[in-house]
């Protein structure tokens, strides 16, 4: 499918301009995706399946609207208005002719009666009341809308072609707290309340300044801080001024992206409110969720369908200064319940929001549409868990049964690890292949005779093109064999055919490499099929272990140590070259083209260990999040595509 892309894409000053831009890279995977950015670049519209028209509400996005007029394709709607968009093609540009048409075409002779007064300057346009739809509903093969709100305005306005209503993707982006709290001049508990994007009249700031005051006097060392472009409109500054907040309000203006989003991180809590809606999905609003961030947003349009546990909903009636004031007053005294929700928030949108879904449900409608077929359009539910949800758990006892006499002493302190990690393990059928890499033949025979696979095959560090069979009997005389290939997993190719594995299990491996990590990942790729779910474990570099260990002015990692270039006495474990974060993780399964589909920290080795709560109470006053904070990294994720950046630069160095 060949799919033209019209929309402004950065540096453009413009949300969806943003959204376009991460929404290409993945659409771009599952289509041929060519992005038209202005109206002087050329378009034939023979050479393409479709068009997909992201259209937004200001001067942006005039050539969008016009080719979606010229060339009708779907529409994506991220509000149910289009009036500030004409009267900035025509008004702004003296051509009331244009105007006043528009709005006869839109809603009859009561509202050209309207726009004539609007001529006259007796009244300002009816932006709320005259939405500008119909013409470009008319003109759409199919809409794409973010909201239930949206499409029920869609349907108003007479529309009766496909709708697909997708979720606006959101980002989970990362950055350092401390960092901009410094910037700043504040310490790591001063409460701070941040207000981000165009600083507009309808975006309720009035109303969040006189709360704010409110919390000032029970917090008096609360502050906020207003990151956005100002509107002429909205005189911020007098209101700080009136309401006696200039010691505590700083009003930072237009910010770029990155500190933008490090702004949003140093914030407690984040305010999103406004009215009048108009159905909008707000990105910052996403944004802020997707860092974690406690977020309070207006109850109305589109934003009334959040999850009521992962933000806070303030009325815009009488009451909205007050329960602003107490949902303000909450987060701020009890940061833990600000975390909480933040935490749920990110959650939500990782699960729900994520790039890769909103990627696939556009590519499902937009070939629904260039079809015809009368298959239900892509809605935005919860995605069917697959059956790696639901573990098959195998007993301590059966691993122990396999341990060899010279592998107890390890397997006795490494069994919850191997437990846990069977238990990550989806199960198989007869039908389905599984590679454990890495293979000590501990818990080799239970993909078998306790998870099903069909085939189990074995790999190792050796000369390559060699195989050694192995077979091993429990203690309880049980027998099992399994052929392990050598071959250096970051240098040779697997031997093995693309798509030939159901499963591949990559445990206690990636810290061990040295040389390029990437071709290990893209090789499990290669041999997965579609679908296809991979293991790994690795040791936690961001434990509670390793922060203690380097405070205290020791080496964070769990083997660093160097082997002696005289040591005789049998096979030395090999030491860790570089240990990873749950982050890290994340990032090197997305580039290696993986869906993750859990990611948690846990027990890693049975040893004693030091008492580490001092290390949660520093956690605990830096703000810093103390999840996955475990020994040991446990990841489950699901082949999705190909390789995405074979040298990301988190990872690598040199070269362009």
């Amino acid at each position: 499918m060949r799919v033209a892309f019209f929309s402004p894409l950065p540096p453009s000053k413009s949300g969806i301009a943003d959204y376009s831009a991460a929404l290409l890279e993945p659409l771009g995977r599952l289509a041929e995706v060519i992005p038209f950015r202005s109206a002087e670049e050329a378009f034939d519209p023979g050479a393409f399946d479709i068009a997909l028209y992201q259209v937004g509400n200001n001067s942006w996005h005039e050539f969008v609207y016009r080719a979606a007029l010229s060339h009708p394709g779907v529409v994506v709607l991220h509000e149910a208005n289009l009036h500030h968009l004409i009267a900035e093609i025509t008004i702004k540009r003296g051509d009331w002719d244009a105007y006043l048409a528009e709005c006869e075409y839109e809603g009859g002779a009561a509202a050209l009666e309207f726009a004539q007064r609007v001529r006259r300057l007796e009244t300002g346009p009816d932006y709320d009341g005259l939405p500008m739809l119909r013409r470009i509903l008319e003109h759409a093969r199919g809409v794409v809308v973010h909201s239930a709100y949206v499409e029920s305005a869609v349907r108003e306005r007479g529309y009766r072609g496909p709708v697909a209503r997708i979720p606006h993707g959101a980002w989970l982006p990362e950055a350092s707290r401390m960092d901009y709290r410094t910037r700043l001049g504040l310490g790591p508990g001063t409460p701070l309340v941040g207000i981000f994007g165009h600083l507009k009249p309808y975006k309720r700031i009035p109303q969040a300044l006189a709360a704010f005051r409110r919390v000032v006097r029970l917090l008096p060392d609360a502050k906020m801080i207003l990151a956005g472009e100002p509107h002429p409109d909205l005189p911020v500054h007098q209101y700080i001024a009136a309401l006696g907040l200039e010691d505590h309000v700083r009003v930072l203006g237009f910010t770029p992206i990155e500190d933008f989003t490090g702004w949003m991180a140093a914030c407690d809590v984040i305010l999103n409110l406004r009215f009048p809606s108009v159905g909008e999905t707000s990105g910052t609003a996403l944004r802020a969720l997707g860092l974690g961030r406690a977020l309070i947003v207006s109850d109305v349009g589109a934003f009334r369908e959040f999850p009521d546990e992962i933000c806070c909903k303030a009325p815009v009636d009488a009451s909205e200064e007050d329960t602003l004031f107490e949902y303000l007053n909450l987060l701020l005294s009890r940061p833990e319940t600000a975390q909480l929700l933040g935490a749920k928030a990110r959650q939500w949108v990782a699960a729900e929001c994520n790039w890769e879904r909103v990627a696939g449900l556009y590519a499902e409608f937009l070939e629904h549409v260039c079809t015809g077929k009368t298959a239900p359009a892509a809605k935005a539910d919860k995605p069917v868990e697959s059956a790696a949800a639901a573990p098959r758990a195998v007993e301590p006892e059966y691993i122990q049964s396999w341990a060899q006499p010279e592998a107890r002493g390890y397997l006795e302190h490494h069994l919850s690890r191997l437990e846990r990690t069977l238990a990550m393990t989806p199960p198989g059928g007869p039908e389905d292949r599984v590679l454990e890499m890495g293979a000590y033949l501990q818990i080799t025979p239970a993909l078998k005779t306790r998870l099903g696979y069909g085939e189990v095959r074995g790999c190792y560090l050796g000369p390559s093109g060699k195989t050694d069979h192995r077979r091993v009997t429990s203690s309880e005389g049980e027998v099992f064999a399994c052929d392990i290939d050598l071959f250096d997993a970051e240098r040779d190719r697997f031997p093995y055919p693309d798509e030939y594995f159901a499963t591949v299990l990559c445990c206690e491996l990636i810290e061990h490499l040295s040389h390029d990590p990437m071709f290990m990942m893209a090789e499990i790729n290669r041999v997965l099929r579609p679908g296809g779910h991979l293991v790994l474990t690795t040791p936690n570099a961001a434990s509670l272990r390793a922060i203690a260990a380097i405070l205290e002015g020791f080496h964070p990692g769990f083997f660093p140590a160097y082997i002696r270039p005289q040591a005789t006495q049998g096979e030395a474990e090999a030491r860790h070259t570089r240990e990873y974060t749950p982050k890290e993780i994340y990032r090197l399964l997305v580039d290696s083209g993986f869906e993750v589909v859990k990611l948690e920290t846990g027990e890693f080795r049975q040893l004693p260990k030091p008492e580490l709560i001092w290390v949660e109470h520093l956690l605990d006053a830096y703000r810093f999040d103390k999840s996955l904070r475990g020994d040991g990294i446990y990841a489950l994720a699901r082949k999705t595509g190909g390789v995405r950046n074979r040298y990301p630069e988190w990872l690598y160095s040199g070269g362009e």
